[in-house]
């Protein structure tokens, strides 16, 4: 009976289990990495907007941007207590201008921004001063409305030359005195503050009249417009510009229009150059 179940067991088949170790994944390791790559993307993209900002734009347009995010001319939220058009003090009154570095001495301030010596380069400390100037004449200085509406008379440009600031006639709102070297109001509160603003350089100043085709009545377009640049030179020494400055004083009747078309309002003005001063330094 043994024997017969030894047997058995011994033919019986031989059963092998396997059993599989199945390793199971460790979980999320984070997406950190995401993060930091993402990171690096928009540096990448901002240096590169940087690159193409600086070599698209002039040294004015990147020195008006860096104005934009550090003002450095704050006059505009500056206003007077004062009666008056002007609430006591005009837009561009020197002393508010002087805020801006009152503890500086006139040796301190020589060579800076609005210090008294005449830029001798074309690119440099010039354009930065003529850049600060023509923020100035913007239009929306803040003071009073009286003062945004006769700024509405006034454009600037930078040319070779220098900062040219024109004040030019506006329909039913003239400057001059019809046929004459007589101003009215307006353009006397315009040469007023053209005078304080720049006063805070020492460039030399040219002075340009300018009239428009419309016939005179027999009057003689180049005598009346430098009769008016004359006035014009004659109210920025009473308003304190240094008569050293004025280098030189023309009429150029109907000669050199602003616009091409005959008879144009904007024709008759007045041209207040700051010179640049190359060849005073050199």
């Amino acid at each position: 009976m043994v024997d017969e179940m030894a047997a058995k067991n011994e033919n019986a088949p031989i059963i092998i289990i396997k059993r599989k170790k199945v390793i199971k994944a460790s979980g999320h390791h984070g997406g950190a990495w995401k993060i930091a790559y993402a990171d690096f993307v928009t540096a990448m993209m901002a240096f590169f907007l940087l690159m193409w900002l600086l070599s698209a734009t002039t040294e004015s347009q990147r020195t008006g941007l860096a104005d934009y995010f550090s003002p450095t001319i704050p006059i505009y939220k500056i206003s007077g207590g004062g009666v008056g058009a002007f609430g006591g003090e005009n837009a561009f009154a020197q002393e508010i201008i002087a805020q801006t570095d009152a503890e500086a001495t006139d040796s301190e301030k020589a060579d800076g921004e609005t210090g008294t010596t005449p830029s001798n380069t074309v690119n440099g400390d010039s354009e930065l001063k003529f850049t600060d100037i023509e923020n100035m004449f913007r239009g929306d200085s803040g003071e009073s409305t009286v003062a945004d509406i006769l700024l509405k008379h006034v454009n600037t440009r930078i040319t070779d030359e220098g900062l040219i600031i024109e004040v030019f006639d506006l329909p039913s709102s003239p400057l001059f005195i019809v046929n004459t070297e007589k101003p009215n109001d307006k353009m006397l509160l315009l040469l007023d503050m053209i005078a304080d603003v720049i006063g805070i350089v020492s460039n030399d100043v040219a002075i340009l009249g300018h009239t428009d085709e419309v016939m005179l009545d027999g009057g003689d377009k180049f005598i009346l417009s430098s009769e008016r640049a004359h006035f014009s030179r004659q109210r920025l020494v009473i308003a304190g510009v240094s008569p050293s400055r004025i280098a030189r004083v023309t009429g150029y009747a109907d000669r050199s229009p602003s616009q091409p078309d005959a008879g144009v309002i904007r024709n008759r003005r007045i041209e207040i150059i700051l010179l640049r001063s190359v060849s005073k330094g050199q």
